[in-house]
Protein backbone atom coordinates (compact mmCIF):
# COMPACT_ATOMS: atom_id res chain seq x y z
CA UNK A 1 0.00 0.00 0.00
CA UNK A 2 2.89 2.66 0.55
CA UNK A 3 4.21 1.98 -2.53
CA UNK A 4 0.65 2.87 -4.04
CA UNK A 5 0.59 6.05 -2.15
CA UNK A 6 4.04 6.97 -3.46
CA UNK A 7 3.29 6.20 -6.96
CA UNK A 8 0.41 8.25 -7.19
CA UNK A 9 2.24 11.13 -5.57
CA UNK A 10 4.87 11.00 -8.39
CA UNK A 11 2.45 9.95 -11.20
CA UNK A 12 4.61 7.17 -11.96
CA UNK A 13 1.52 5.40 -12.27
CA UNK A 14 1.16 4.76 -16.10
CA UNK A 15 -1.95 3.65 -18.24
CA UNK A 16 -1.55 1.88 -20.76
CA UNK A 17 -4.02 2.16 -24.06
CA UNK A 18 -7.32 0.37 -23.66
CA UNK A 19 -7.81 -3.02 -25.20
CA UNK A 20 -10.68 -4.84 -25.83
CA UNK A 21 -11.75 -7.35 -23.49
CA UNK A 22 -11.58 -11.07 -24.93
CA UNK A 23 -15.20 -10.96 -23.54
CA UNK A 24 -16.18 -8.27 -25.71
CA UNK A 25 -16.27 -10.91 -29.04
CA UNK A 26 -17.80 -13.79 -26.52
CA UNK A 27 -20.66 -11.53 -25.36
CA UNK A 28 -21.50 -9.71 -29.14
CA UNK A 29 -21.34 -14.13 -30.76
CA UNK A 30 -23.34 -14.93 -27.31
CA UNK A 31 -26.22 -11.93 -28.38
CA UNK A 32 -26.38 -12.82 -32.17
CA UNK A 33 -26.75 -16.76 -31.54
CA UNK A 34 -28.92 -17.11 -28.50
CA UNK A 35 -32.46 -17.36 -30.32
CA UNK A 36 -30.80 -19.64 -32.86
CA UNK A 37 -30.05 -22.13 -29.98
CA UNK A 38 -32.84 -21.83 -28.39
CA UNK A 39 -34.73 -22.38 -31.39
CA UNK A 40 -33.00 -25.67 -32.35
CA UNK A 41 -33.06 -26.19 -28.18
CA UNK A 42 -37.13 -26.10 -28.24
CA UNK A 43 -37.28 -28.42 -31.33
CA UNK A 44 -35.60 -31.17 -29.97
CA UNK A 45 -36.92 -31.08 -26.41
CA UNK A 46 -39.82 -31.20 -28.02
CA UNK A 47 -39.44 -34.24 -30.24
CA UNK A 48 -37.42 -36.21 -27.68
CA UNK A 49 -40.38 -35.31 -25.08
CA UNK A 50 -43.06 -36.80 -27.62
CA UNK A 51 -40.91 -39.56 -28.33
CA UNK A 52 -40.36 -40.64 -24.68
CA UNK A 53 -44.26 -40.42 -24.00
CA UNK A 54 -45.02 -42.34 -27.01
CA UNK A 55 -43.06 -45.20 -25.64
CA UNK A 56 -44.70 -44.67 -21.94
CA UNK A 57 -47.33 -42.57 -20.96
CA UNK A 58 -46.24 -42.01 -17.50
CA UNK A 59 -43.13 -40.02 -18.72
CA UNK A 60 -45.29 -37.51 -20.46
CA UNK A 61 -45.94 -36.16 -17.01
CA UNK A 62 -42.82 -36.58 -15.61
CA UNK A 63 -40.80 -34.39 -18.59
CA UNK A 64 -42.60 -31.31 -18.57
CA UNK A 65 -40.10 -29.05 -18.29
CA UNK A 66 -40.44 -24.96 -16.75
CA UNK A 67 -38.21 -21.96 -17.59
CA UNK A 68 -35.94 -22.64 -20.66
CA UNK A 69 -32.53 -20.46 -20.72
CA UNK A 70 -29.58 -20.14 -23.05
CA UNK A 71 -26.79 -18.95 -21.38
CA UNK A 72 -23.26 -18.21 -22.22
CA UNK A 73 -22.04 -21.35 -19.77
CA UNK A 74 -18.61 -20.99 -19.11
CA UNK A 75 -17.89 -24.51 -17.78
CA UNK A 76 -21.56 -26.40 -18.40
CA UNK A 77 -23.35 -27.59 -21.74
CA UNK A 78 -26.46 -27.60 -19.37
CA UNK A 79 -27.89 -28.16 -16.50
CA UNK A 80 -31.59 -28.84 -14.48
CA UNK A 81 -32.34 -26.94 -11.64
CA UNK A 82 -34.84 -28.94 -9.35
CA UNK A 83 -37.61 -26.41 -10.71
CA UNK A 84 -37.32 -28.32 -13.31
CA UNK A 85 -35.98 -25.25 -14.98
CA UNK A 86 -33.37 -26.00 -17.92
CA UNK A 87 -30.23 -24.33 -18.92
CA UNK A 88 -28.12 -24.49 -21.86
CA UNK A 89 -25.28 -23.37 -23.47
CA UNK A 90 -25.53 -21.10 -26.37
CA UNK A 91 -22.43 -22.97 -27.85
CA UNK A 92 -24.76 -26.35 -28.78
CA UNK A 93 -24.77 -24.72 -32.22
CA UNK A 94 -21.69 -25.85 -32.54
CA UNK A 95 -21.76 -29.45 -31.67
CA UNK A 96 -22.39 -31.92 -34.10
CA UNK A 97 -26.05 -33.01 -34.11
CA UNK A 98 -25.48 -36.64 -32.42
CA UNK A 99 -23.93 -34.35 -29.40
CA UNK A 100 -26.42 -31.70 -29.29
CA UNK A 101 -29.35 -34.72 -28.84
CA UNK A 102 -27.04 -36.17 -26.36
CA UNK A 103 -26.96 -33.11 -24.59
CA UNK A 104 -31.02 -32.36 -24.80
CA UNK A 105 -31.93 -36.03 -24.18
CA UNK A 106 -29.28 -35.95 -20.81
CA UNK A 107 -30.85 -32.29 -19.63
CA UNK A 108 -34.91 -33.76 -20.03
CA UNK A 109 -34.21 -37.35 -18.47
CA UNK A 110 -33.22 -34.71 -15.33
CA UNK A 111 -36.75 -34.05 -15.32
CA UNK A 112 -37.32 -37.13 -13.98
CA UNK A 113 -34.29 -38.03 -12.44
CA UNK A 114 -32.24 -35.40 -10.95
CA UNK A 115 -29.15 -37.85 -9.98
CA UNK A 116 -26.84 -40.09 -12.04
CA UNK A 117 -27.62 -42.80 -10.88
CA UNK A 118 -28.58 -46.23 -13.19
CA UNK A 119 -32.37 -45.36 -13.37
CA UNK A 120 -30.72 -42.34 -14.75
CA UNK A 121 -28.72 -43.73 -17.48
CA UNK A 122 -31.08 -46.74 -18.62
CA UNK A 123 -33.61 -43.28 -19.25
CA UNK A 124 -30.90 -41.46 -21.37
CA UNK A 125 -29.55 -45.06 -23.21
CA UNK A 126 -33.31 -45.49 -24.25
CA UNK A 127 -33.21 -42.58 -27.04
CA UNK A 128 -29.08 -42.61 -27.23
CA UNK A 129 -27.59 -45.98 -27.42
CA UNK A 130 -24.12 -44.35 -27.40
CA UNK A 131 -24.74 -42.30 -24.42
CA UNK A 132 -21.63 -43.12 -22.26
CA UNK A 133 -19.40 -42.62 -25.47
CA UNK A 134 -21.20 -39.52 -26.07
CA UNK A 135 -20.32 -38.55 -22.66
CA UNK A 136 -17.23 -39.02 -22.37
CA UNK A 137 -16.70 -36.98 -25.73
CA UNK A 138 -18.89 -34.06 -24.23
CA UNK A 139 -16.33 -33.73 -20.93
CA UNK A 140 -13.00 -33.76 -23.00
CA UNK A 141 -14.30 -30.76 -24.71
CA UNK A 142 -13.43 -27.85 -23.34
CA UNK A 143 -15.50 -24.79 -23.52
CA UNK A 144 -13.82 -21.56 -24.32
Amino acid sequence: MFYRIIRRIRGARRHSPRRKSPLAKSRKDYLTRKEAARGLVIKRLEYFAGEYARLDPAHEAAMRYGRISIKDLRSRWGSCSSKKNLNFNYRVLDLPPELRDYIVVHELCHLEELHHGKVFWDLVEIMIPQAKKFHHEVRRMKLP
